[in-house]
């Protein structure tokens, strides 16, 4: 990965993003709107209605007390730090939810969907996640994620997007050097380690298809104005966010859809 490395990678990257923040990614798309309605469409707030949902990955839980106040019977945010748990909790709290919207490491029930929002790009092991999924799903229950943007997107780097496809013209270890810089107490030598595991859309194919599930419903959605980049030979390139619904292979799923 990348041609540029050494200290005159190091230092084009310095000189372009000293500070460390391009700009990019900044979610502005979502101010002022709900991103599950953006991402997922105001349907799916009828499809989770009445249901037991599993956020996995939920964070500091705004998207999972959302569905809480939006009609979910119950909604349980799962995510491995305990510190962004807590502050879910008092935002449930806050907004009048924690009777029906709980945080915890893993479920104590098995969800009727189970969302994943801005993740499978982050997990370390995706192919793991399905199984743990698969084991979090309750019989006819619906997997309903979205991610990205993926590797081969202009801004597939994510933070070490310092411009497009900056992440793939410096090396990794140029990467890592520069973010070093930024954030001192890095130390990372891979940029796996530091929550991005590179992925694309046909290797996510590759780990649904030997997963306990299959998809129900798959898109790539192209980047804005980009339409043409959203055929096949250049999707890679060209997709903004994947959104699929995976149900259970030889398994009739019950009335729920994205």
């Amino acid at each position: 990965m990348g041609l540029i490395g050494g200290n005159v990678g190091y230092w084009i990257l310095k000189k372009i993003c000293p500070g460390g923040d391009s700009g990019y990614l900044s979610g502005q798309a979502y101010a002022n709107r709900s991103k599950l309605g953006v991402l997922f469409g105001e349907r799916f707030f009828d499809d989770i209605r009445g249901r037991t949902v599993i956020d996995f990955g939920c964070g500091t839980g705004g998207e999972a007390v959302e569905m809480a106040e939006r009609g979910a019977h119950r909604v349980i945010g799962v995510d491995i730090r305990e510190s962004w748990l807590v502050a879910a909790r008092e935002h449930a709290a806050a907004r009048g939810v924690s009777d029906r919207c709980t945080f915890m490491t893993s479920p104590d029930q098995r969800g009727d969907v189970i969302v994943s929002l801005d993740s499978f790009e982050h997990f370390e092991d995706p192919a793991a996640i399905l199984h743990i999924m698969d084991g979090y799903l309750a019989p006819g229950g619906k997997v309903i994620a979205t991610f990205g943007p993926t590797w081969f997107h202009p801004l597939g780097g994510h933070l070490f997007s310092v411009f497009p496809w900056a992440h793939l013209l410096f090396t990794e270890k140029a990467l890592l050097r520069w973010r070093k810089s930024i954030r001192p107490n890095q130390t990372a030598t891979r940029l796996r380690e530091c929550g991005l595991n590179q992925i694309t859309i046909s290797r996510f194919e590759q780990i649904v298809a030997a997963s306990p599930f299959r998809f129900e419903q798959f898109e790539a959605r192209p980047i804005r104005g980009w339409q043409v980049l959203s055929w096949r030979p250049f999707r890679e390139f060209g997709t903004a966010i994947v959104r699929c619904t995976l149900v259970r292979k030889n398994e009739v799923p019950a009335a729920v859809a994205a």
